[in-house]
């Protein structure tokens, strides 16, 4: 028999501004101990060296994370150029050097190749599974890898400041899969010059901003206590990138024990994802099909 896990039950958002130095996960598991929280996840990875958006989910609103790891976000990152690494930022080896440096107005006419439906090769040094294994563990072995493009919808990506004739600070907007290293090395490429990520910092993802987050040290401080628990944001800000309907009191327990049921809605397409509500409160995530929500994930 399983272990059940101890902890609270407790569900909602908090949105943590991760400093450089920390991995994601050990953020996630500093806030499980802090809350006492039962369950706790993130929704999108951050490098340990990037800063900014780490948004938790906890208990119930884990059931949301899909929902925000497809949404839209925003990063700021610095691009050395000039260099390009091993692992596309500034914690690996310097593996090329060029001494051309590009011009503001040529930096920005070749932005455009990384607007809208592009194709991105991952960094050697990611996550991404090669063979089972992740693609990270092959490179520290010294195995390079030819790894396939995937797709990326980038929203924006336009240069913010150029401080010096090395170093160029660039906006992105992006969909999820994305990966900012990959735009520093390829974008150093296009223009002859190689680069890499110096900074980065993700400033908004979906409903999240950077200036909503508490620090690491704020989690320190309030740990334990009933402070901690008014930063936690309600489960529904996870759904806001979908539509609401409403479902009546009689259908409730229908709906709770996965069911359709008649919702009031109106405008929708058939299948579309959907989130039902009562009194304000989510009761579950479906798929809208002649006039019903079709449930495939209910909270309780």
């Amino acid at each position: 028999m399983a272990r059940k896990r101890k902890g609270r039950d407790i569900s909602g958002w908090l949105v943590v501004d991760k400093p450089a130095g920390i991995t994601s996960t050990a953020v996630v598991n500093k806030l499980r101990w802090a809350l006492d929280a039962k369950k706790a996840g993130h929704a999108g990875t951050l490098d340990p060296e990037a800063t900014g958006v780490l948004a938790i989910a906890l208990g119930e609103a884990t059931k949301t994370v899909p929902f925000i790891t497809d949404a839209l976000k925003c990063y700021t990152f610095t691009v050395r150029l000039g260099q390009a690494t091993n692992t596309d930022d500034a914690e690996g080896e310097i593996i090329s050097q060029a001494d051309s440096r590009p011009t503001d107005q040529e930096i920005k006419d070749a932005l455009g190749a990384f607007v809208g439906d592009i194709m991105q090769v991952p960094p050697q040094f990611s996550a991404v599974k090669v063979d089972g294994e992740r693609a990270y563990k092959k490179a520290r072995d010294g195995e390079e890898m030819a790894l396939a493009a995937r797709p990326l919808w980038v929203e924006e990506l336009v240069l913010v400041d150029r401080p010096d004739p090395d170093h160029v600070v660039l906006e992105m907007t992006c969909g999820k899969g994305g990966y900012v290293r990959s735009i520093a090395r390829d974008l150093g490429a296009a223009l002859g010059c190689y680069g890499h990520v110096l900074k980065l910092r993700r400033i908004w993802s979906g409903p999240f901003d950077a200036g909503d987050g508490i620090t690491v040290e704020q989690i320190d401080e309030m740990a334990k206590t009933p402070a901690l628990d008014a930063f936690i944001k309600p489960l529904e800000l996870g759904l806001t990138e979908m539509e609401e309907v409403t479902v009546p009191a009689e259908s409730l327990n229908k709906l709770r024990n996965g069911n359709p049921v008649s919702v009031i809605a109106s405008g929708l397409e058939y299948d579309q994802e959907i989130w039902a509500s009562h009194a304000g409160e989510a009761i579950a995530v479906g798929h809208y099909r002649a006039g019903e929500i079709h449930p495939s994930r209910v909270f309780v």
